[in-house]
């Protein structure tokens, strides 16, 4: 699955916060002008006031983030240079015997950091007690989050390319690749755009519309039933994509300027997202959620990130009847207790993709890895093991 002989030039990196830059963060959450709460329950209208004040408390005045660097820092961190940009990425060899190569791709608003928890258990799986061979995987940061930089413009498409270039220069003639989200809409194209080295793709969420109407076969009662949920869903939820991928420099001044406003925009994605029940602590720490924020405060990226909406909007190619992807395909179906679309059914995805696994799994949500890493490494290997 290897071929050594095109290396591409590598530079390992580190996470390293400058003493000033957190100094300063602590300063602003101290100083936030809090507005009056809403009127109503709480998250009615967005993000709970209480809620935030006491995760921003914690984020001033208890959050160590050198105890989280180090942990990050644990990883093997490399950067490369494509694209013209510098591409973050973290990279595990298998620590059982020769590893499939596999490259993993986050979704917004996230970080390579939802993925990492991943890493043990599909680097050694025996050691967990997952049956199933073992894995190299690749992590990379999406374009323009984290410690990544940023192309204009960036779509699925073009990060695909990218990711075959990463992986080709790492030296892997043959791989696979999964994601969610975002990283479900560049793991497919990957797919589309270059299937020959592709060992299989597998996805968490349906990130892709399929090609539906004239030349298609008509929808199902389930599809009809699910395009319903979606169209009631985009009604009252989608209001941070329209803005996103219309006006994304506007509301960047803002969530660059004040982690209030950072942290209000992205928590409340993973607490509506998630299957938290509507308890953020009941599924997260805030550790992990004040890291996360952290990275996209310190690297200044929320608003390349956003761009992602935009980008993909106005640059991006729709898919068209005839389009398939040819490469077997792995569906882990999770529970979205939150998102009110709800579950696609099997033949919905087997308009684009040719299905070989489909899980439906009884717990988690958007946010799979890092929600349940051991319900997706498990179907991570046994998909990988079967084909």
């Amino acid at each position: 699955m290897s071929m050594p002989n095109h290396p591409m030039p590598l530079a390992p990196f580190t996470i390293r916060v400058a003493d000033a830059v957190l100094s300063d963060l602590r300063t602003r959450i101290r100083t936030t002008r809090w507005p009056p709460p809403a009127p109503g329950p709480p998250w009615e209208q967005g993000t709970d006031l209480g809620t935030l004040q006491r995760l921003l408390g914690h984020w001033a005045e208890g959050f160590d983030w050198r105890a989280q660097e180090r942990h990050l820092n644990s990883f093997k961190h490399f950067r490369a240079e494509l694209g013209g940009v510098q591409v973050h990425f973290v990279h595990e060899r298998a620590r059982e015997g020769k590893g499939i190569p596999l490259i993993l791709t986050h979704g917004w608003p996230s970080s390579f950091l939802e993925l990492l928890p991943l890493v043990p258990l599909l680097t050694s799986p025996k050691a967990h007690g997952i049956e199933g061979p073992a894995f190299d995987l690749v992590i990379p940061s999406l374009p323009g989050y984290g410690f990544s930089g940023r192309p204009a413009p960036t779509t699925y498409r073009s990060v695909a390319r990218l990711w075959h270039q990463l992986m080709r220069g790492l030296g892997y003639e043959r791989y696979g690749a999964g994601g969610g989200d975002f990283g479900a809409g560049v793991t497919t194209h990957m797919a589309l755009e270059d299937p020959s080295p592709m060992i299989g793709i597998h996805l968490t969420t349906m990130e892709l519309w399929p090609p539906t109407g004239e030349g298609t076969r008509p929808l199902s009662e389930a599809e009809r039933a699910y395009v319903a949920q979606v169209r009631q869903w985009d009604a009252v939820e989608r209001g941070y994509s329209a803005l996103q991928s219309t006006r994304p420099q506007t509301l960047g001044y803002a969530l660059n300027d004040s982690p209030a406003g950072l942290a209000a925009w992205i928590l409340e994605k993973w607490r509506a997202w998630s299957d938290c029940g509507g308890d953020l602590d009941a599924r997260f720490s805030r550790e992990f959620l004040l890291t996360m924020l952290t990275i996209y405060w310190v690297t200044e990226t929320i608003t390349p990130s956003m761009r992602d909406y935009f980008d993909n909007r106005w640059h991006g190619a729709e898919l068209r009847p005839g389009d398939r992807v040819q490469v077997p395909a792995g569906v882990a179906n999770f529970d979205h207790t939150f998102v009110s679309e709800g579950r696609p059914p099997r033949e919905w995805a087997e308009r684009l993709y040719d299905v070989r696994r489909w899980t439906v799994m009884p717990r988690g949500g958007h946010f799979a890895a890092v929600e349940q890493p051991e319900l997706l490494a498990r179907d991570l290997a046994a998909f990988f093991g079967e084909i």
